[in-house]
């Protein structure tokens, strides 16, 4: 079977962020299928962008074929990203002939955080209809023998757009581009023959955006088993802090991913602030990763004994670093988003690390939550946060190790992308014998 995927901001472990399009292809070429990404150019969760010169130019990674648009660089979150958004959705709809002809796709996936991709699929989706009996299908054949008798639409959703601009952006739900991103995400649940959801809480939402009953599945974020079966060392300067707080006896509680205001670490800068004040707590904070409220986070902990940042380490290394952890610690704004679920890689990170977790996010339901891996409190508190901790401290040791395998069980039962791929397939024969 022949898979297209339509992703903006698709990454790979090379480049960076984002992750899901390559783990997600690359299972799917494990398991016999053809995979191509369409991309852009530039994408801001990127530590490294591929240069082109031309639009649809072709780089294989790891057996995926990646084509490149040109969209554009931007900063930050206003026109100019808007804009990129406009000319890779347009640019889809230009080369949707060319796309067809080189991918004779099989299944087209729309999936690039904003909802409006799902146009231009649509009508990748009906030229390819129309094209089928011409293409030659003796080299398309992919090993597992399965094609569609038709081209089927899955839209995947990353993110409830528009709610997040409007809910955690703050914009006006009359902004003209908040209303582009209503009438693209109502267009998205009412023609794609299945929508995937990151966020597990979603379906009453979309049905009531258009979506048909039956078209909603939940297929959340994943781990590489193969990252944790041979990880990636740490740098030395992570190594020689975690190795003085392990001299010092330390009870370490570890933070790991972006350091934004809706990461809401300026409630654990206070948590450490109140500790620290303490003469018998033995507790250190140890926040890893970056972000725009980094220097802001460490200007406010200036002259505290007991939290200490470092710079990200490479996705790969991951493993490593929560090795160092006794717990970690998960928290966002009390945001009413939440509602619809939390799909955040460094909490199934944090469970395949097998570390109990402090999970301090609003969300009706969450894998921590169902299979016991952790503890759940109030978001933005202080006082939650301290009492977790020494909570997790007066643990014996072994307690908290059943807590983490909790986790780290569940992961492997549910959360590997190759089962995760496996799903998606499923959706599209679920949808062929209907």
């Amino acid at each position: 079977m022949n898979i297209l995927y339509l992703e903006h901001y698709a990454g790979s472990p090379d480049m960076g962020m984002e992750f899901r399009p390559y783990y997600l292809s690359r299972e799917w070429i494990r398991q016999g299928h053809r995979v191509s990404i369409v991309a852009g150019d530039f994408s801001h969760l990127r530590k490294k962008n591929p240069r082109i010169r031309e639009d649809m130019t072709l780089k294989k990674i790891d057996g995926i074929d990646y084509y490149w648009l040109r969209t554009g660089a931007y900063e930050g979150n206003g026109v100019e990203r808007a804009l990129t958004m406009l000319r890779f959705c347009g640019k889809l709809n230009k080369y949707r002939q060319r796309i067809c002809e080189l991918t004779h796709p099989d299944v087209v996936i729309s999936s690039s955080t904003y909802p409006i991709d799902s146009i231009a699929a649509q009508r990748i989706v009906r030229y390819a209809d129309r094209t089928r009996s011409k293409w030659d299908r003796g080299d398309d054949i992919t090993e597992d023998g399965f094609i569609p008798k038709k081209t089927i639409h899955i839209h995947e959703v990353h993110d409830m757009w528009p709610s997040t601009l409007i809910e955690l952006g703050g914009m006006s739900k009359t902004n003209p581009f908040v209303v582009m991103m209503q009438r693209g995400e109502n267009y998205a649940y009412s023609h794609a023959d299945a929508v995937v959801s990151l966020p597990g809480n979603a379906e009453k939402y979309m049905l009531k955006h258009g979506l048909q009953k039956g078209c909603f599945f939940h297929i959340p974020n994943g781990v590489v088993i193969e990252e944790w079966d041979d990880p990636e060392p740490l740098p030395e300067e992570h190594s020689k802090v975690f190795k003085q707080l392990r001299d010092e006896g330390r009870f370490i509680v570890g933070y790991f991913g972006g350091h934004a205001l809706s990461n809401c670490l300026g409630t654990l800068v206070e948590a450490a602030r109140t500790l620290d004040c303490d003469d018998k707590s033995n507790v250190h904070f140890v926040l890893v990763g970056d972000g725009v409220e980094k220097k802001k986070l460490t200007e406010s902990a200036k002259g505290l004994s007991n939290i200490t940042f470092l710079p990200p380490v490479p996705k790969r290394a991951v493993p490593s670093l929560t090795d160092c952890f006794d717990c970690i610690y998960i928290g966002a704004m009390d945001s009413p988003l939440y509602r619809f679920g939390v799909c955040m890689n460094k909490m199934f990170d944090g469970m395949m690390a097998g570390k109990p977790i402090i999970f301090a996010i609003n969300s009706p339901t969450t894998p921590v939550e169902e299979c016991g891996c952790g503890l759940i409190i109030r978001p933005e508190d202080t006082n939650d946060i301290i009492t977790a901790v020494k909570r997790l401290m007066d643990m014996p040791q072994s307690e908290r190790q059943k807590m983490g395998e909790r986790g780290r069980r569940r992961i492997l039962d549910r959360y590997t992308y190759g089962k995760l791929a496996e799903d998606f397939i499923k959706i599209v024969e679920d949808k062929e014998q209907k």
